[in-house]
């Protein structure tokens, strides 16, 4: 079942990937919580298999091989359901900040690490992040808590920056917030073309993931002025 209890960033409480107000109490019994949980699994794979729009709550059942019924003591519709696939994902979509990355001060090595952290938790999850950006289109209420959910980690990211330049390690002359936004959608841009949209290089191999890691965090280095690093 997944967890609905509030998620830290830097000490600060994250907004859900969800409103709760979709959510029911959990079944008390053990029968409950186990044919819950079996519709909320089959709602991810048809909800990733054949996008929101096109998903029909008969086929999450039958996904699920429970009586239609079944859902709605449950759920009451497809947003409800959507609301706890994404909330059971938000654990795995969390990664460390560029304050949280610990076990050394080098400041290209921390950027390195929070971007490919970013990263591999986007491509475990492709599906489901393309699947949130439709939803986004379509559903005023989650589009709001996207976006203060990106609006949480672009201002963690601005207060590492700001660490940064108190450090004397990036350029002192840009604003945190503004160039967190900048940057921070550079990277979620470019995870979505990677990993949802399945964008190719110009000889239309694969895009190399050790490639895009090295490529963002060279960026993110250049566009703050950090020292040359080798």
């Amino acid at each position: 079942m997944e967890s609905t209890a509030p998620e830290e960033i830097d000490g600060e409480q994250a907004p859900p990937m969800a409103p709760l107000t979709h959510l029911r109490e959990p079944p008390t019994t053990k029968r409950g919580a186990r044919t819950r949980a079996a519709l909320v699994k089959a709602a991810r794979k048809v909800f990733e298999r054949d996008g929101y729009l096109d998903t029909r709550l008969t086929d999450i059942t039958k996904e699920a091989q429970c009586a239609a019924g079944s859902f709605y003591t449950y759920f009451a519709n497809k947003e409800e359901v959507l609301a706890a696939v994404l909330l059971e994902a938000q654990e795995d979509m969390m990664h460390p900040g560029m304050a949280r990355v610990e076990g050394t001060d080098d400041p290209h090595a921390v950027l390195e690490a929070s971007n490919r952290a970013y990263l591999e938790a986007y491509k475990r999850n492709a599906k489901l992040m393309g699947l949130l950006e439709q939803v986004a289109q379509v559903e005023p209420e989650f589009r709001e808590f996207r976006r203060r959910r990106a609006d949480a980690f672009i201002r963690r990211n601005a207060r590492g920056i700001a660490d940064l330049q108190a450090r004397g390690v990036a350029d002192r002359e840009v604003d945190p917030m503004m160039a967190s936004r900048a940057l921070s959608g550079m990277v979620s841009v470019m995870a979505y073309n990677t990993f949802v949209l399945g964008e190719r290089q110009e000889e239309g191999a694969p895009v190399d993931f050790e490639e895009l890691v090295s490529t963002v965090t060279r960026l993110w280095a250049n566009a703050l002025r950090f020292p040359d690093h080798r």
